[in-house]
């Protein structure tokens, strides 16, 4: 059966994510749009995922907690877990890993932190767009360690993808799918980088506000919507 996805949403608190990116605004404009799962992946943070995870478990919309991480070589790459706790444990080391910066919010944004009624209970106070301190291939190790798994995201921009970064994607890096922007073809991709032909590619919205969360025009396809079966799917073993 096919679903509708997006797998790559910010919220309020990534710093470039708009404040209306609240937990119950993406996921009533999710439901709004007819998406059957989602994913909030925040930039090297997971602190806003109990609140958007309590908000979808009483909306009947399925949330795959994730993550956005910049490594060392100022490469995106998403990562996604089984569970909440898994999630936070995972974004607690990413977090750990971050330089010593403090943000300003006057530049760079806010980085708030939510309760499930959309009430801010805290900010984080490193600057969450600095890079993490963990190459691209430790963090697809990590993401597997805490039973999750990732996958570079939108590999055809040419800022921040590991393809533009490194001019390839290592072969012997542990990934069986790549995300996408939305506008890109599947075919005239593969076509112009032939050696991603065994990746399965995943399309994304990457929405900082809401108005950019996917309508249903991404899909994936599961025998059964369990989250099992979404990483397994993400994992390529589906």
């Amino acid at each position: 059966m096919k679903y509708a996805i997006d797998l790559h949403i910010h919220s309020c608190l990534s710093p470039c994510g708009d404040m209306d990116m609240t937990p119950n605004n993406i996921v009533n404009m999710a439901i709004l749009k007819g998406l059957d799962i989602i994913s909030v992946t925040d930039h090297n943070t997971t602190y806003n995922l109990p609140a958007i995870n309590k908000v979808a478990l009483d909306s009947g919309i399925m949330l795959i907690p994730g993550i956005e991480v910049q490594t060392k070589e100022e490469v995106h790459m998403l990562c996604y877990f089984r569970s909440i706790d898994s999630a936070l444990d995972f974004g607690n080391l990413i977090y750990s890993k971050l330089p010593n910066i403090k943000s300003n919010k006057d530049i760079f944004g806010e980085q708030v932190i939510m309760d499930c009624k959309d009430n801010i209970i805290g900010e984080t106070d490193k600057l969450l767009l600095s890079s993490s301190d963990i190459s691209i291939s430790n963090v697809v190790n990590l993401a597997n360690e805490f039973g999750g798994v990732s996958i570079p995201a939108h590999i055809d921009r040419n800022s921040y993808s590991i393809i533009s970064n490194l001019g390839f994607i290592p072969p012997d890096l542990d990934i069986k799918a790549a995300e996408i922007s939305r506008n890109m073809d599947f075919d005239t991709f593969k076509k112009a980088f032939p050696y991603i032909k065994y990746l399965r590619l995943i399309k994304s919205s990457d929405a900082h506000y809401l108005w950019d969360i996917f309508e249903r025009e991404s899909f994936i396809q599961l025998d059964e919507l369990t989250m099992t079966n979404v990483l397994n799917y993400i994992k390529g073993k589906s």
